[in-house]
C-alpha cells in the first residue's frame, strides 16, 4: 500500500502514528489563501422583466427560475385574444394554501423579451388583477 494511503487509512481508522514521515504526494495541489471573504449575497429567486405577447406589452412580468408553470390571468388573456385553452383536469395550492382550478391552458405563445421571441404554455387562472403585483 503506497505511503500516504496508509497513512488516510490510518487518519480514518483512528491509529495514531508513532513518527512523523515524509509522504511523497503524487498530485498536484493548488490552495489560494483569500485574506478577505467574499460577502454573500441572497438569491433574489424572482424577478420582474419587461415582455410582449402579440401587441400587449408587460412591463412587470414576473420571471422565476424555479417555476414550473407560467400562469396567466383570465382578463389579460381574453385581451390579448389567445385562441381556444385546452381544458385540464389541474389542480393548484396557491401560496395561502387554498386549491383553484384553472380554466384551461393554453399552448405555444410567442413571448417577446427583448430580440427574442420565446414559445410558452400558459395555465389560464381566472384571479383578481393588482397593479402592484406584476400580472404573468
Amino acid at each position: 500500500m503506497p505511503g500516504f494511503a496508509k497513512y488516510l487509512k490510518d487518519l480514518i481508522t483512528k491509529k495514531k502514528t508513532t513518527k512523523n514521515e515524509v509522504v511523497n504526494v503524487t498530485h498536484r495541489v493548488s490552495f489560494i489563501i483569500a485574506t478577505t471573504t467574499v460577502q454573500k449575497k441572497e438569491d433574489p429567486r424572482a424577478f420582474t422583466i419587461p415582455c410582449t405577447i402579440r401587441l400587449r406589452n408587460f412591463v412587470r412580468a414576473l420571471y422565476d427560475n424555479g417555476a414550473s408553470i407560467n400562469l396567466i390571468p383570465l382578463d389579460i388573456y381574453k385581451q390579448a385574444g389567445l385562441g381556444m385553452p385546452r381544458s385540464t383536469s389541474m389542480r393548484l395550492q396557491m401560496a395561502d394554501r387554498s386549491i383553484q382550478r384553472p380554466v384551461g391552458i393554453v399552448d405555444d405563445v410567442l413571448v417577446k423579451v427583448g430580440k427574442f421571441l420565446l414559445p410558452a404554455d400558459f395555465v389560464i387562472l381566472d384571479c383578481v388583477i393588482d397593479k402592484e403585483i406584476p400580472t404573468i
